[in-house]
């Protein structure tokens, strides 16, 4: 289907080798690209900014009307999404602790020995912590503890040390206090619940579609999302800047990760970068569908 003779392909691909952009592996094969020729293309093949219709499938395969409930469920649904779409793994971290200050806290005596706390963060995480106790606990005790602590932690930075000054009034009655030091727990966590959380979608998918020869670099990313904390670190890189971050096999410095590609974006609002929206899959991934799925992911989110 092409106008030219197969010697003048011949001697285009012998040149592209010359410029390490393709790799002959034997005599017989085909070519394939090095590390190199996927960033070529990459940064200077693939177009930018256009509005395709794999954006606007992304975007009906988000739901983001029905996202909009919690953050938690969106972020899965977000990582699903994606794998969906590329037929890779879709991964989204979710905003560090020292990002996040309280909302509001609720206080519910769901029955007379049953109580729950929910906590609502300012990058829309609700947590929700059930407490069993001994005998009937007071509902104007749990109405008291949900009022106090909106007055006492409205607007603080979540972590274990804020929240406990805060909550440790002298003045408080023995009631009150012994209440009050049942329930932390659903307060005192909550740096520990958000700092690294990771969501992954389509692991079944990523492996069921790609080939025995990637099963190297899979068994290196598998490893790599079990330990979480060098992906974690990889990702924070895209909060950097506001362009597609995008790293390309020898690119990236971690062992377990050489050999795959990762495409990402970070969201958040205008004023700061919260987290990252990522695609990661072997070096021959479809790169304009990765880009256009994190751009509308990120945007979505």
């Amino acid at each position: 289907g092409i106008e030219f003779g197969s010697s003048t392909v011949r001697s285009e691909l012998a040149r592209l080798e010359q410029l390490a952009l393709l790799n002959h592996p034997h005599t017989s094969a085909g070519r394939i690209p090095t590390d190199a020729g996927y960033r070529y293309y990459v940064d200077h093949l693939v177009p930018r900014g256009e509005q395709s219709v794999v954006a606007r499938q992304v975007l009906g395969a988000l739901e983001v009307g029905e996202m909009r409930r919690e953050l938690d469920g969106a972020m899965r649904r977000i990582a699903d999404a994606m794998s969906q779409v590329t037929n890779m793994l879709g991964v989204v971290t979710a905003p560090p602790a020292q990002s996040t200050t309280i909302r509001r806290v609720e206080v519910l005596l769901l029955q007379p020995q049953l109580v729950m706390v929910v906590v609502i963060t300012s990058t829309g995480a609700v947590t929700k912590r059930m407490f069993a106790f001994d005998r009937p606990v007071d509902s104007k005790l749990a109405d008291w503890a949900g009022d106090f602590l909106n007055e006492q932690l409205t607007g603080i930075p979540v972590g274990a040390r804020s929240t406990a000054n805060r909550i440790a009034d002298p003045t408080l009655g023995a009631s009150e206090r012994a209440f009050l030091d049942a329930i932390a727990g659903a307060l005192l966590d909550l740096d520990d619940d958000a700092e690294g959380s990771i969501y992954i979608g389509g692991q079944a998918r990523f492996v069921q579609e790609h080939r025995p020869q990637d099963l190297v670099e899979i068994g290196g990313l598998m490893r790599a999302l079990e330990e979480r904390y060098s992906l974690l670190q990889l990702l924070r890189g895209a909060l950097s800047g506001n362009e597609v971050f995008l790293r390309i096999g020898g690119e990236l410095t971690e062992p377990d990760l050489r050999g795959i590609s990762v495409v990402a974006a970070n969201y958040g609002s205008t004023r700061r970068n919260l987290g990252a929206v990522s695609v990661i899959g072997p070096t021959r991934m479809d790169y304009r569908l990765a880009i256009a799925t994190v751009r509308e992911a990120a945007h979505a989110l």
